[in-house]
């Protein structure tokens, strides 16, 4: 199903800052992440609209309380700018309808190859990820259109306030997997803030 978005957003990727300031300046690209617990599916992450939780995780990945494959050394934040395309988002009840199917058709695949459904354990989002990719399968065997980006909420860390369901890391994520759909970067600023060793 095709779910065009005629708006672009503002991401945030937290990055080292080697690799940030290759790709602000044009002799790098960002590489997809493909990993088998990543949440969204595999494609490049962005925090949509939210530069300090991206300045968080770069500085927690530095030191060593997030996991990244290629560890962050320098806490860096990319500014892009983001056209959603064919968005497969999670934001809304056509798609979560869309992911439910999903679910349903990769159980079906699993029970009769004889495997066990994979598992959210923490944040090895596994099952998350295997029903994604199972939707991008079937997309691409049906000759469905594929979906440029996909878009969630994801509630995280302590609830704000006693009995609240709102949790002070609430953030929307974007996974692009459509690398053109990113349409340029930028610095985030005030430097000072969110990348305050730029200039040393």
């Amino acid at each position: 199903m095709q779910h065009y978005q005629p708006l672009s957003i503002v991401g945030f990727h937290s990055c080292d800052r080697e690799v940030g300031l290759k790709v602000l300046n044009g002799f790098d690209e960002l590489i997809p992440s493909k990993n088998s617990w990543d949440w969204l599916g595999a494609g490049v992450y962005f925090w949509e609209q939210n530069p300090y939780r991206s300045t968080e995780y770069a500085e927690e990945s530095a030191a060593k309380k997030q996991f990244n494959k290629k560890p962050i050394r320098n806490p860096f934040v990319l500014g892009a700018i983001i056209d959603l395309g064919n968005c497969f988002n999670l934001t809304e009840s056509a798609s979560l309808k869309i992911l439910s199917e999903s679910y349903q058709g990769l159980q079906q695949l699993m029970k009769e190859s004889g495997k066990k459904m994979p598992v959210n354990n923490g944040n090895n989002r596994a099952l998350d990820c295997a029903v994604i990719e199972f939707l991008h399968e079937s997309n691409s065997k049906l000759g469905a259109p594929e979906y440029d980006t996909v878009r969630c909420a994801f509630s995280e860390g302590e609830e704000v306030y006693p009995g609240s369901a709102i949790t002070s890391r609430l953030h929307i994520q974007i996974c692009v997997r459509n690398l053109s759909c990113i349409k340029g970067f930028f610095l985030p600023r005030p430097l000072e803030m969110f990348n305050p060793g730029f200039r040393t």
